[in-house]
């Protein structure tokens, strides 16, 4: 399962887009095409203080390390490791852009689709594009009671009788 979290923008901010569709999922974990094309992700993704940001951090590496006169092997690994954490860290610093937002919530789900299901389903604060309230979803029943402890499964405590 992965985990999203979620991202409403400002209220000022108008794109000509409806409320469900202004909200960003940005998803937990490695992302293999930040790790292969780290700045053309960047820019794929418009965030252009952290391509800045980046591309002047490898500037003074790369010149560090030529300064120094390291040797080819290790400019090549320091250039996969700064890789290898933009890979890691592109979720997080695609939130960072989103400082701005406000975050509402966390989404456990198998992909985005069904990320966005459970947020739009249970989310009781969401607005229409009017700004009318919409209804809430109501969770399922259950239909099952365990009237045994047969029906119970895992290890759960006896109750003790009141003394």
């Amino acid at each position: 399962m992965t985990t999203y979290t979620v991202h409403e923008p400002p209220p000022g901010v108008r794109d000509g887009k409806s409320w469900p569709d202004r909200i960003q999922f940005v998803r937990d974990g490695f992302y293999f095409w930040a790790f292969l094309l780290g700045p053309l992700w960047m820019l794929w993704r418009k965030l252009w203080l952290v391509l800045a940001i980046y591309i002047l951090g490898v500037a003074v590496i790369h010149f560090t390390l030529w300064s120094f006169e390291a040797p080819s092997i290790i400019t090549l690994t320091v250039a996969f490791l700064i890789a290898l954490l933009i890979g890691f860290e592109a979720g997080s610093l695609r939130r960072w852009t989103l400082r701005k937002w406000r975050e509402r919530g966390v989404v456990v789900a198998p992909n985005l689709e069904m990320a966005e299901r459970r947020f739009f389903e249970t989310w009781p604060g969401r607005h229409s594009s009017a700004g009318t309230a919409l209804p809430l979803a109501t969770p399922p029943a259950s239909t099952h009671v365990p009237t045994s402890d047969a029906d119970v499964i895992g290890l759960f405590p006896e109750p003790e009788p009141r003394r």
